[in-house]
């Protein structure tokens, strides 16, 4: 639903972002299938018909395989029935504004330009996710979080920049004559002008169901993850936080870069300004005590390997009695 330009980098954020969201989850079925845990649900009190430990197999059975992840599936058939059908729509709608006004029509529209269009943002999404959740397994989460963060930004950046520093007259100007003559106008004229045209109300509503059920998806995933057996022990702020923290470093963040670098670029050019905003960047974000790694580390994504057990959670003191009903 946003230009093609800019999809399939958005499909990539996307599927790190759910991977991250779903980082316990992943380790924990990780533990399932080679034995080390009971899978994804916490253990069950022993039924007083269950068999006996001696009759049980040594070995957990395997519970499938990393191509058999559910979250994986759920990825994809987001990017395959949302991202990739509103896409699709827009381009056939506004050929011209789905394209960032490179093409003015349907004839300057190739016919397989659209199933590409399509499986960019099947493949981005795919892509996104095995990334981040690679990187999630061996306890390198915060590197899981900088795909989504890197997704992001190239996606503002394209946005906001562009190739030729017009992205945002290309975003904000529904069709071609607004675009050639954007300059005979006010900036506020022309965003309310977009905001008028038939494709911002097709943005709303396909915005709705598709950034609706995104962040549905990234919370949901993420409160779920926080349920787990030993997640107590990485809890350091309340969920609400932890959720508002973790939108900003996702959402925020990338965005805030791409306006600095857009604005960076427009001062001292491509290689200056790129090269300035790299070095912010790699100050930014790489530091051990970095304030992103920190706030990072506040939403309880986990960051050990998977093979480390969870930890246990603090047992009773000593002489504390559970209350009971008189």
């Amino acid at each position: 639903m946003i230009p093609v330009q800019a999809a399939p980098l958005w499909a990539y954020a996307v599927g790190a972002t759910f991977a991250v969201a779903a980082g316990r989850q992943s380790q924990w079925r990780e533990r399932s299938l080679r034995g080390r845990g009971d899978g994804p649900s916490p253990p069950q009190a022993p039924s007083p018909r269950a068999p006996s430990p001696q009759a049980r197999s040594p070995q957990a059975p395997r519970a499938g395989s990393r191509s058999a992840d559910p979250y994986l599936a759920l990825t994809v058939l987001y990017a395959a029935l949302l991202l990739a059908p509103t896409g699709m729509y827009l381009l056939w709608q506004n050929p011209a504004w789905a394209t960032m006004h490179v093409a003015r029509d349907h004839d300057g529209v190739w016919a397989g330009f659209a199933l590409f269009h399509t499986g960019s943002v099947v493949v981005g999404a795919l892509l996104g996710f095995l990334a981040a959740r690679a990187f999630v397994l061996v306890g390198a989460g915060y590197w899981g979080y900088l795909q989504a963060v890197a997704g992001y930004f190239l996606m503002f950046f394209t946005l906001i920049h562009g190739w030729d520093g017009s992205g945002y007259r290309r975003l904000l100007s529904a069709d071609p004559l607004t675009f050639a003559d954007w300059s005979g106008d006010s900036v506020v004229n022309r965003c309310l002008d977009f905001a008028t045209s038939g494709t911002f109300l097709a943005l709303l509503v396909f915005g709705a169901a598709v950034i609706g059920t995104m962040l549905a998806a990234e919370i949901g995933w993420l409160v779920e993850g926080r349920q787990l057996p030993g997640a107590a022990a990485d809890l350091k702020v309340p969920r609400p936080v932890a959720v508002m923290i973790a939108g900003a470093g996702v959402y925020g963040l990338p965005f805030a870069g791409a306006l600095g670098a857009s604005v960076l670029v427009r001062a001292l050019g491509w290689w200056a300004g790129v090269a300035l905003f790299a070095v912010a960047a790699g100050v930014v974000l790489l530091p051990a005590r970095s304030p992103v790694r920190l706030l990072y580390g506040l939403v309880g994504v986990p960051d050990r390997h998977w093979r480390a057990e969870p930890e246990e959670e603090a047992a009773p003191e000593e002489g504390t009695t559970a209350s009971r009903p008189g």
